[in-house]
């Protein structure tokens, strides 16, 4: 692979392997962290953890990557492919920021920007598509910053703090990215 599409100038993209399970484990497990981007509140076991790890890197359809602060070495996150279609070149991305002293600083938008090099430029993907809680205004900028549309709407389908909640659906474009990143 090349390099660059792995670096960028604060943080670089590193295969998951079965080593980070225990930092998943913790990330996983603060409420704090999943509130915006799991639809399960729920505490995870560390066998849990670990059956999950292993299925997310046996995965033929999907690429997870630790996102780590290249100054200090530190993980701060994790990023990935899923539901990766080879045949009409189609995925969904998921990021999560597991270490909160590094959100709203730009990390979230670097990390995506080099998964999605990767997507269009590396694996030739037609379209990435994700999915964001009505509530995480912060990611919903960043997206739509990035060059994601918002493509519909799961109504009400999230119960969360004694409220309903949408899942808004957005995706981008290969094109469309080539063209706003030229």
């Amino acid at each position: 692979m090349i390099g660059m599409l792995f670096e960028s100038t604060r943080m670089k993209l590193r295969k998951m392997t079965n080593e980070d399970t225990e930092l998943y484990h913790k990330w996983r497990n603060d409420i704090e962290v999943i509130r915006s981007t799991y639809l399960s509140l729920d505490m995870y076991h560390m066998d849990e953890t670990k059956e999950f790890v292993t299925r997310i890197l046996e995965s033929p359809t999907g690429k997870s990557y630790i996102m780590v602060e290249k100054e200090n070495e530190t993980p701060i996150g994790i990023i990935s492919l899923v539901n990766i279609d080879y045949k009409n070149r189609n995925a969904e991305c998921i990021i999560d920021i597991g270490e909160k002293e590094y959100w709203g600083k730009g990390y979230g938008s670097e990390g995506l920007k080099l998964l999605l090099d990767l997507a269009f430029y590396e694996m030739n993907l037609h379209r990435v598509a994700l999915k964001v809680f009505s509530f995480n205004d912060r990611a919903i900028r960043l997206y739509k910053k990035i060059g994601f549309q918002e493509e519909g709407i799961s109504r009400q389908s999230l119960f969360r703090n004694g409220k309903w909640h949408d899942i808004i659906h957005m995706g981008i474009l290969q094109d469309e990215y080539f063209e706003q990143n030229q």
